[in-house]
């Protein structure tokens, strides 16, 4: 074997190592059932009126783009309806954004779509959780939580894994949660996702940025620069040095623009713009909720 074939091989190992430990805890076990995610009837998400002028430029409704599997409007719609009451967070639209999420991930390569199996397997983890507790007979729901219908989602909402804070009271009623040792219970499942929507959440505003001198930065070089400051933290070194190869294969910024069916980057601001506080959003409520029961650093 060359030299040549020698390096392509390495770089291929590291890849697919990295799309197996890129989420700390390494890769969690298979489940064998394909599980259904949340069904929401979808409609192409208006964008406010009242937009911020920086937003002026950007489309006022986001329409299915044709001929691709990821869909932002879709990503829109998952994402505005998961928050629910004050400050919880609705599990089932908040996993279909990351099948959007994912779907995203995929579509900038093979090198990068290795990265959203981990992703994958943990939103898996936590719908089988939840269909196990729906199938028990002694299923709980806290009793101080709104399960009723929320408000923003405008749909009934019950059941131990119906929210992120439902889920949090389950497991630590049934001792589910250990502090100490790497479990599968679906609050260090969370965990692992909430840091990966940081992450993203902070490439895409980068990506969003309009500079006022000088040239746009590559998209390469802007999700290495929100990987160092998220999920760098919580990798080791060899996992942080496979992390470069994969952004080095990131696609121009010319392939974003297709990808959410825009002309200029200012549309891709005023759209990204939407999604990343939409993000924000979920992000806060689920950091709170985590930090208000000492979850932040689950192993």
């Amino acid at each position: 074997m060359g030299v040549k074939s020698k390096a392509a091989l390495a770089i291929l190992l590291l890849l697919l190592f990295l799309g197996t430990l890129w989420l700390h805890g390494g890769l969690d076990s298979h489940w064998d059932a394909c599980l259904k995610g949340y069904n929401q009837v979808n409609e192409p998400h208006q964008l406010s009126n009242s937009s911020a002028s920086k937003e002026s430029e950007g489309p006022q409704v986001l329409e299915e783009c044709p001929g691709q599997t990821f869909q932002v409007s879709l990503l829109l719609t998952h994402l505005l309806a998961s928050p629910a009451f004050t400050s919880d967070v609705l599990l089932q639209p908040y996993l279909s954004s990351w099948d959007e999420l994912v779907k995203f991930m995929n579509a900038l390569g093979p090198m990068v779509g290795l990265i959203s199996k981990e992703i994958e397997t943990k939103t898996l983890i936590i719908r089988e959780l939840a269909l196990l507790a729906e199938a028990s007979p002694e299923a709980e729901v806290n009793p101080d939580s709104e399960n009723t219908v929320s408000p923003e989602a405008g749909v009934k909402t019950s059941g131990a894994y119906h929210s992120v804070r439902s889920m949090i009271w389950v497991e630590l009623k049934r001792g589910l949660v250990d502090f100490k040792q790497q479990t599968d219970s679906g609050c260090r499942t969370l965990l692992r996702l909430h840091r990966a929507l940081l992450w993203l959440k902070l490439f895409l505003d980068k990506l969003a940025e309009i500079p006022v001198a000088g040239r746009l930065k590559s998209p390469s070089d802007l999700c290495r620069e929100a990987y160092k400051v998220t999920l760098a933290n919580h990798h080791t070194w060899f996992v942080r040095r496979a992390a470069e190869l994969a952004f080095i294969a990131m696609p121009e910024r010319g392939f974003f623009l297709r990808l959410l069916c825009v002309q200029k980057q200012e549309e891709l601001s005023a759209v990204l713009g939407r999604v990343v506080r939409a993000i924000g959003v979920v992000y806060d409520r689920t950091q709170k909720a985590l930090e208000d029961n000492d979850m932040l650093d689950l192993p």
